[in-house]
């Protein structure tokens, strides 16, 4: 039977909670989203939560509202309804309210991302350096030697090759061009790391490269992360926690081995199965 044979008919099958283990508070909240472009609901009523420290995984084919979802966590688009907190001092009650430069400013500072496209990340045709450079410049930061020592630093971390660090992505391999989105995204050590098909239209062993090193920043640094994918292979090594959406609304959610091993909703059980 194919994905799209199966609506919403299962949705009262259960739904796994976030765990019980987890005491402390959630670094991230988003409650009640609900996003219309047009006639189109891309979220419906969808609320997510993420711990400190945790590695959340949200998968579902295209058209899901994945990728909007991680838009909003990044600020860059307001829900018709629905509000967005971060346990950050200083921070709003109500992200979504800031003007559109404290959202910027938010996202300089406290927030990382790495795009699909590299194109929507990085500005091509200046140097590697120079883009991890940008994102400290607009946090503050005005002083050639550190731009250029905290630029080193970063790429060093996302295991880019200092030699080519004055090299524009222009001329580097997808998976170089995805090692400086890190490195600029990382560069301020965010409370927040968001990821979007950060893997596709890499080679295989490049995109294990790529997982590897996101794995030893996360457990180094024990980074935040919120990790969107349609490639459950890559959720299921980096996810503690997965997130099912489906036609704009969150079908199931619970431990990455839970839904993996024993999934509930016909939905991911097609999900799981096709990947098998």
């Amino acid at each position: 039977m194919k994905l799209q044979d199966y609506d919403s008919a299962a949705s009262g099958a259960m739904q796994l909670l976030a765990p019980q283990l987890m005491t402390t508070k959630p670094i991230l909240q988003m409650n009640n989203i609900t996003r219309h472009y047009g006639d189109v609901t891309a979220l419906d009523d969808v609320s997510v939560e993420v711990f400190p420290g945790e590695v959340l995984g949200i998968v579902g084919e295209s058209g899901s509202g994945k990728s909007t979802l991680l838009r909003l966590m990044n600020l860059e688009d307001t829900p018709d309804s629905g509000d967005y907190q971060l346990a950050i001092e200083g921070a709003s009650d109500n992200l979504f309210a800031l003007s559109s430069y404290e959202r910027r400013m938010l996202r300089a500072q406290r927030i990382g991302i790495v795009y699909q496209n590299p194109h929507l990340g990085l500005l091509m045709h200046n140097s590697s350096s120079g883009n991890v450079a940008e994102r400290l410049l607009i946090a503050g930061e005005r002083r050639f030697a550190t731009l250029r020592e905290k630029a080193k630093t970063a790429l060093e971390a996302s295991e880019f090759p200092i030699v080519r660090m004055d090299a524009p992505p222009i001329e580097l391999s997808g998976g170089m061009q995805q090692r400086v989105q890190l490195a600029k995204a990382i560069a301020l050590e965010p409370t927040l790391l968001l990821l979007d098909e950060p893997t596709t239209g890499l080679d295989v062993s490049v995109q294990a490269l790529v997982l590897d090193t996101l794995k030893r920043l996360q457990r180094e640094r024990n980074i935040t992360m919120v990790i969107v994918s349609h490639d459950l292979g890559v959720i299921r090594t980096m996810a503690d926690r997965v997130v099912v959406m489906r036609r704009g609304r969150v079908v199931e959610q619970g431990l990455a081995d839970q839904i993996f091993q024993d999934p509930q909703h016909s939905y991911t059980q097609a999900l799981v199965h096709a990947k098998l």
